[in-house]
């Protein structure tokens, strides 16, 4: 048995023991080169099992860097155009965006969707590319960065958001502006009852509390808090009061 083999063995053992991904789960394509990068490549059921599939296997010693192509089954298969005019209409309408351009990118071509002739606070380059949106360009703030996340991940046709977007000028992440960010996740997301909803947040894991009258609302607020940018763990202790 060669050392890459050993070493892919351990990287399915680590998948299989991530309940998120349930112990069927197989990689349509796993490699590792001789410095130690890893490939890994499939479809998961949710957000959640890609970030926590993606952690169990960059904890091994042996892997150097993850090359990350694990795509998330969206919740309705959408053509790439259908899944831009949502992102047009949701970038456009998003009053926090107002001062900020929008463009998309259709191949090697640039489609300006919205000039700000006054004063512009940065601009927002829309991708999508079999169901992977990729949001590159420059925002004010990291609460703008991760808002354009949520709002790309909301598109029910999404599988993967790559959020490339530049914070100008720099800030500075903490906790505290993971917690921001999902608690504006969790008021713009009409399914969910905010005010019944406290979020805490330690290092880069989100703790849930409170009390929703449904299942259904208590596991669209802790999607809400998987899909911001930087949040590695949800731990879910929301109580539903039927």
């Amino acid at each position: 048995m060669t050392e890459k083999t050993k070493i892919l063995d351990k990287v399915r053992a680590a998948l299989r023991s991530e309940p998120r991904l349930g112990p069927n789960f197989s990689p349509s394509r796993l490699d590792i080169d001789d410095e130690g990068a890893l490939l890994i490549e499939g479809e998961v059921r949710s957000v959640a099992a890609k970030k926590l599939a993606l952690e169990s296997v960059a904890a091994l010693p042996e892997v150097s860097g993850i090359l990350d192509r694990l795509r998330v089954e969206p919740k309705v298969r959408m053509a790439d155009a259908e899944i831009r005019d949502h992102l047009r209409k949701a970038f456009q309408q998003e009053p926090n965006f107002a001062a900020l351009k929008i463009v998309e990118r259709k191949g090697e071509r640039l489609e300006t969707v919205r000039e700000v002739l006054d004063r512009s606070l940065g601009r927002i380059e829309v991708e999508a590319d079999d169901g992977v949106v990729t949001l590159n360009g420059q925002v004010p703030d990291l609460a703008s960065k991760r808002l354009a996340g949520l709002l790309a991940w909301w598109v029910p046709g999404s599988r993967d958001v790559i959020n490339g977007l530049a914070v100008e000028p720099p800030e500075d992440d903490a906790p505290i502006r993971i917690e921001e960010a999902v608690r504006i996740a969790l008021k713009k997301d009409p399914f969910v009852e905010a005010s019944q909803i406290r979020v805490g947040v330690r290092h880069r894991t989100v703790r849930l509390t409170g009390l929703v009258p449904t299942d259904a609302e208590r596991d669209m607020a802790e999607r809400d808090a998987w899909y911001i940018f930087g949040v590695d763990k949800v731990v879910n202790e929301i109580e539903v009061r039927r």
